[in-house]
């Protein structure tokens, strides 16, 4: 007769529960896969609300020099939710940082987006970068998350559940 897992020791018990947890996330991540091709998919919005699956993806645009994309659309992220008496402050920053041509983490934008961008600094709202931002993450989702998907980086992180 069969005693279950009340005759188990509590060390078995304690890694039986975290290998279910870490079963169950990855799980999850291959619920949210999308078959395309032939190919596993993760859609990269799900990945970057995933702080392991967003350091992996930070660790692979740093080895291409293309992080200041993430950076950018982090920083829009936050600005978003930040309280209007910031705004100006934060768009200045982000305006600075990642739009003015020559600045150090400089985004791949047009000059339309950039001109209209130019426009709002003076008086900024909450949706003030959402066309930039779009366009960014729009680059990231066709370019830079197809190459992270069969990158080591992709690997490392699937491991890390």
């Amino acid at each position: 007769m069969c005693k279950g897992l009340s005759s188990l020791p509590s060390s078995c018990l304690e890694k039986a529960k975290g290998m279910r947890v870490k079963l169950s996330s990855l799980a999850e991540i291959h619920h949210k896969h999308k078959i395309h091709d032939g190919k596993m998919l993760q859609d990269l919005e799900t990945l970057l609300s995933n702080k392991i699956g967003l350091q992996a993806f930070r660790g692979f645009l740093r080895s291409e020099f293309s992080e200041e994309n993430l950076e950018f659309w982090l920083a829009c992220e936050d600005y978003r939710v930040s309280p209007s008496n910031l705004q100006k402050t934060k768009a200045s920053s982000i305006y600075s940082q990642f739009i003015n041509p020559h600045s150090p983490l400089e985004v791949n934008l047009d000059a339309e987006t950039r001109e209209a961008l130019l426009g709002l600094m003076d008086s900024p709202g909450a949706e003030t970068f959402d066309r930039a931002q779009q366009r960014i993450y729009s680059l990231m989702a066709k370019d830079s998350f197809p190459r992270f998907l069969r990158s080591h980086h992709c690997m490392e992180a699937i491991k890390a559940f």
